[in-house]
């Protein structure tokens, strides 16, 4: 286990690395030193083959509060906003470009960029007691950037609705609008976290990584142009040892042995 001051970093045996925000005083709020740990981590963890799935958590009663706004208007300089909503940026993307899973595991509230930090990880799991706004409005700022995987999560008119008003949903709110994927109670949080860690690492790596890059490149496609990537991501699949494996163990009606 490595841990920093405000990241702390864990990792189990079956490749299971769980970054933790521990900035619980100001609600593990995406400062410059959050952002530069973040990105760090996701770097490393990018370069290094044996990781399976990351899960995104939080200390304190607050997921994330998203950006500081007192320091935001310490600072009335439009390139400071700029490189501060640059970075975070390039945070999201990292986690969209990252090969494995990401999972937001959400104990709290998660607001403005918090909410977007939920809606860019791959999955969430969320605490019935967990709330989500893009609150931004609240304070005339329109939350430009969250809308960005808010509107790739959810029905439109529900995402205008979050990014218009301000106004915080509930879990199960976010469950049913599909910004998570499960809802359980707080003391169930983490057996909910890991029967969905379970079903993925139980699955060949390379199926997951290769899917994953698939299903984000498609999705800004013509439709034309994503099948055809789709199929060619299918070939590749077909040609990976475990997948021969797999339709063998399908046909001799069997469980698979991956390797």
């Amino acid at each position: 286990m490595t841990d920093s001051k405000l990241l702390m970093q864990t990792r189990d045996a079956r490749g299971v690395v769980t970054l933790c925000m521990n900035d619980a005083a100001r609600f593990n709020a995406l400062g410059d030193e959050m952002l530069a740990a973040l990105r760090a981590a996701l770097a490393a963890i990018a370069q290094d083959a044996s990781v399976r799935v990351v899960v995104l958590a939080a200390q304190g009663r607050a997921f994330c509060a998203g950006h500081n706004l007192k320091d935001m208007a310490s600072h009335p300089d439009r390139a400071w906003y700029q490189d501060l909503f640059n970075r975070c940026s390039q945070v999201m993307l990292a986690i969209q470009k990252l090969p494995v899973p990401v999972i937001a595991r959400v104990q709290g509230m998660a607001t403005a960029a918090g909410c977007q930090l939920v809606a860019q990880c791959d999955l969430a799991v969320a605490s019935s007691e967990a709330s989500f706004a893009t609150s931004g409005i609240q304070y005339g700022l329109f939350c430009a950037t969250p809308s960005v995987p808010l509107v790739r999560n959810m029905p439109i008119k529900q995402a205008m609705e979050m990014l218009l008003t301000g106004e915080f949903i509930s879990a199960e709110q976010a469950l049913a609008q599909g910004l998570v994927n499960r809802v359980a109670a707080p003391d169930q949080l983490d057996a909910a976290l890991e029967t969905l860690v379970a079903a993925i690492v139980s699955k060949p790596a390379a199926a997951v990584r290769m899917g994953k890059a698939l299903v984000y490149q498609q999705r800004e496609l013509g439709i034309e142009a994503a099948y055809q990537l789709a199929s060619q991501c299918m070939a590749s699949n077909m040609m990976d040892s475990n997948a021969q494996e797999g339709a063998q163990a399908f046909a001799q009606k069997r469980k698979p042995v991956w390797s």
